[in-house]
């Protein structure tokens, strides 16, 4: 009870700090992420889901009673309430930032083979769904589904089962700065699903009201009336993507960041205001923009970090909406729609991609890419839904199997994603790998050497720098990697290890290189030649190398002249014996200015 008390006494409204907690909470869900080598995204969806109402609000029903978890709740969704304008605009974005990948040539390029896909993998998943479930409700009674299948709810929960979430799709894409026919092709997969998806489901929403004698118009004026509204959203977009390929020539580069964001914000706005279906203007508005601004890949580059803030704060708010109780309560249905629609998007790629080459080697991949789903098929079951202008009861059970089953696809879909692009060899090593440069405890380390710096102490234990060796301060017996090592081995090296100038051995211990992972990490990583390739292949000269009794000073200079972060150390007798390693790092944390 005090609990709750307390909970509810916070009815002002505090949005800032509940943005600062849950962006905290964001980075130290990402940082756990990275750990585990799960994508940002799921990430933030598992951080949302702990702190929002289906997480944090059932741990305190359970610990201090319900009372303590419905105010958590109201509290909570009131300040999220706050924070709806900044997940919209984060989804503008993100579908602005879609369209702005199909220029013309591009479309041209690749439309023959993306419509034969893409007509695969609709026509297959549309019609497991549907064919399971009215299979589903003949073999099985209703009392053990829990509720009835209608022949509608088969189609329409066939046709939501199209939707791709575009926002999970494209965040991971871009989180892996992927590049490939896989990338590619998911890229326009994703916008032609749900393209696809929203105009079957508005045609056959109004049909099925039609006949339930539900409309107050004629179908053809509410067909006429979605004609219209579809084609103002495109035009719509063109006309504020043609706005914006212009102004963008005329402001300064620092300003176009801000014209970019205006632009979004104020269309979202109006979309908003005159109830136009967004995803159809900002798709239509990036690809306006792709084909009519100078250079639109240089444009696009001002929106990255703002998007990737925008996008945590709407991963966060979306995974606190998950519903795991409604997973469960979706029931047979649930894992039946589960099951046919994975089906249905797997093998509907899989079976009609092929005949390229390029096709083929992207066909076992690109099926897991097509599996998230979120954000389009709630809006359109939340429409089935609508106590006035849905479907009464059948709309309820549909939004339920729906808001469950999401659950499942949005925690799925973007592990198996990035798992696809990684098979698939599109991502970069740095994007593949973790890997390192500190520790908490160095710099715990680093935190207090700079503030008794600061302070005036002695740096290095009351010795003047300039009469100080890399000898002592060196780092001896350092790890090495084996000259005959394959590249498995040197991703392990790498992920373990906290510099960037990593030095290559050979058996007897001889310093024979060094492999920079400035040079690897942007090479696309692909898991099948890991066996093939060996560290003799990717080493280089070591350009500089130093003896334990040199000058530190002279480390110094040699730092400025390299952009190495270690400069190997090495014997004089036996002659290019690896002995140590100094670490720019390191002795910039050691002392307040260059030592001489």
């Amino acid at each position: 009870m005090l609990l709750s008390t307390a909970i509810s006494a916070f009815d002002w409204p505090p949005v800032m700090i509940t943005l600062g907690l849950m962006l905290l909470a964001a980075l130290v869900g990402g940082a756990m992420g990275l750990w585990l080598k799960l994508p940002k995204v799921t990430s933030y969806l598992l951080v949302g889901l702990a702190l929002g109402p289906f997480g944090m609000g059932l741990l305190l029903a359970n610990v201090s009673g319900k009372e303590a978890g419905d105010a958590y709740r109201e509290f909570f969704e009131a300040q999220l309430a706050y924070l709806i304008p900044l997940e919209r605009l984060a989804m503008a974005l993100v579908l602005f930032q879609m369209g702005c990948h199909f220029t013309l040539a591009q479309f041209r390029r690749i439309l023959h083979r993306v419509s034969r896909i893409s007509l695969g993998e609709l026509g297959l998943t549309f019609l497991l769904v549907t064919g399971g479930l009215l299979l589903l409700r003949a073999v099985v009674s209703a009392d053990v589904l829990g509720r009835e299948i209608p022949w509608q709810m088969a189609l329409l929960l066939g046709v939501l089962a199209l939707a791709t979430a575009p926002a999970t799709t494209i965040l991971v894409l871009k989180e892996n700065q992927s590049e490939g026919p896989v990338t590619e092709y998911a890229t326009a997969l994703v916008a032609l699903n749900n393209l696809v998806c929203v105009l079957l489901f508005e045609v056959l929403f109004l049909t099925i009201r039609h006949f339930d004698g539900e409309l107050s118009r004629p179908i053809s004026q509410e067909l006429l009336r979605l004609a219209r509204d579809i084609l103002g959203g495109i035009g719509l977009g063109m006309i504020a993507g043609l706005a914006v390929s212009y102004a963008s020539g005329l402001v300064v580069l620092a300003a176009r960041q801000v014209l970019l964001i205006a632009a979004v914000a104020a269309l979202l706005g109006i979309c908003q205001k005159f109830d136009v279906p967004f995803l159809l203007t900002f798709l239509a508005m990036g690809a306006t923009v792709a084909n009519a601004a100078d250079q639109p890949r240089e444009l696009l580059k001002h929106l990255d970090q703002p998007t990737k803030l925008f996008c945590v704060v709407f991963f966060v708010i979306h995974g606190s909406h998950l519903n795991v109780p409604a997973l469960y309560h979706a029931g047979l249905i649930g894992v039946a729609y589960i099951v046919l629609r994975t089906c249905g998007k797997v093998f509907g790629i899989f079976l009609t991609a092929g005949g390229r080459h390029e096709d083929a080697y992207a066909r076992p991949w690109l099926s897991l890419t097509m599996l998230a789903q979120a954000g389009a098929a709630i809006t359109l079951a939340s429409m089935a839904a609508d106590p006035v202008r849905g479907l009464g009861q059948l709309g309820v059970d549909i939004k339920a199997i729906i808001v469950g089953t999401v659950v499942f696809f949005e925690i799925l879909g973007p592990i198996a994603l990035k798992f696809a692009l990684l098979k698939a060899g599109e991502v970069p090593l740095g994007m593949a790998i973790r890997h390192d440069t500190t520790t908490p405890l160095a710099e715990l380390g680093a935190l207090i050497n700079r503030l008794m710096v600061a302070a005036g102490f002695p740096s290095w234990k009351g010795m003047p720098a300039g009469k100080l060796t890399i000898g002592q301060v060196m780092q001896r017996n350092p790890k090495s990697i084996d000259a005959g090592a394959t590249f498995d081995d040197l991703v392990d090296f790498i992920e373990r290890s906290r510099d960037n100038t990593f030095p290559v051995t050979d058996k007897e211990g001889q310093l024979v290189g060094v492999i920079r992972y400035q040079q690897l990490r942007n090479a696309l990583f692909d898991a099948e030649v890991g066996a093939l390739v060996a560290a003799h292949d990717l080493l280089v000269p070591p350009g500089i190398t130093v003896h334990a009794d040199d000058p530190l000073t002279a480390t110094w200079e040699h730092f400025r002249s390299s952009p190495d972060d270690t400069i190997p150390v090495v014997s004089r007798d036996p002659e290019g014996q690896l002995v140590g390693i100094v670490r720019r790092k390191e002795l910039m944390r050691m002392f307040s200015r260059p030592p001489g």
